[in-house]
């Protein structure tokens, strides 16, 4: 595999990309190497176009990369704060079905002092 490098990397630039890192749980060089493929990915505009491929294909992001240097991906439409707010737009009550007095610990506690 061929190797990159940037030169003259402002500190306030290098310290952003830390920080994205440590945001998404990744290392340095695998932040770069995701910011790289997507980057690659956009120029490639295929039938419809760029912007269309991209709000039509699920999210992929490159987590790392495993044995061999095979990435990790992670695939998917939402991330899990996207998944827990339209959850609470369709259930504003809670869970279906689940009342205040159904609570796990109730549930558990009437388990244990039943036998």
């Amino acid at each position: 595999m061929p190797n990159l490098s940037i030169k003259d990397v402002p500190e306030s630039l290098a310290e952003s990309l830390r920080q994205r890192a440590t945001r998404n749980h990744r290392s340095l060089q695998g932040e770069l190497m995701s910011i790289i493929e997507l980057a690659a990915h956009e120029t490639s505009p295929g039938v419809l176009g760029a912007s269309y491929a991209r709000a039509q294909a699920p999210r992929e992001t490159i987590m790392g990369y495993g044995d061999a240097g095979r990435p990790i991906i992670r695939r998917g439409w939402k991330s899990v704060e996207e998944v827990a707010a339209s959850l609470r737009e369709r259930f504003p009550d809670g869970a279906p079905g689940a009342s205040e007095a159904e609570l796990g610990v109730d549930i558990i506690r009437a388990e244990r002092d039943s036998r």
